[in-house]
């Protein structure tokens, strides 16, 4: 008795584990999927840039005016431990550059999102502004003091897009829409 029981478990779960991939394939060939869409979206920040401008204790940038190709891909606000403020992009030819802003002490806090870049003693002028250039084996990152909040532009693009980034960052600056396809309506 025993062994035709073990013989009725072993062929129930051999016919249930077709039955599961007859289902699976089913789905795969009638659910919508486009294979060479990109994985990364584009995210609307619009609703964590408001409220993080009301909520921090210091002007909250965002970019303005960025050249078409750009896409916003992450945003946080934590308003208590320091108020930051990120906001991830990744540039026309997709790579990462990140603007940070933050209330907690400047040098361990660019270490920290720049993934361990270093203070170069370097400057360079960006829109009028004197940045402090951080170099590193991952990021590299434009640094800017201001009164009460240390902004940072960095991320694995090239210098060129940094200071791009950091040119266009504006306290007033709004978020664009983004459209349903996930990319930003326009720039």
């Amino acid at each position: 008795m025993a062994s035709k029981r073990g013989k009725q478990t072993v062929r129930d779960m051999i016919l249930s584990m077709l039955v599961i991939t007859a289902v699976a394939g089913v789905v795969y060939l009638f659910i919508p999927h486009d294979d060479k869409a990109d994985p990364i979206k584009a995210v609307d920040y619009r609703v964590e840039l408001t409220t993080a401008r009301r909520a921090a204790p210091y002007p909250v940038v965002a970019p303005d005016g960025l050249a078409e190709g750009w896409r916003p891909t992450s945003v946080s606000y934590e308003g208590h431990r320091g108020a930051g403020w990120h906001l991830g992009y990744l540039d026309p030819d997709n790579r990462y550059v990140a603007v940070e802003q933050s209330t907690l002490p400047a040098k361990k806090y660019v270490a920290k999102v720049s993934h361990g870049a270093e203070d170069t003693g370097r400057t360079r002028e960006v829109s009028g502004k004197s940045w402090e250039v951080w170099e590193g084996a991952k990021y590299d990152a434009l640094v800017l003091h201001a009164e009460g909040v240390t902004t940072v532009v960095t991320g694995s693009a090239p210098a060129e897009r940094l200071e791009q980034m950091a040119a266009a960052l504006s306290p007033d600056a709004e978020a664009p829409a983004v459209t349903t396809s996930g990319a930003p309506a326009a720039f």
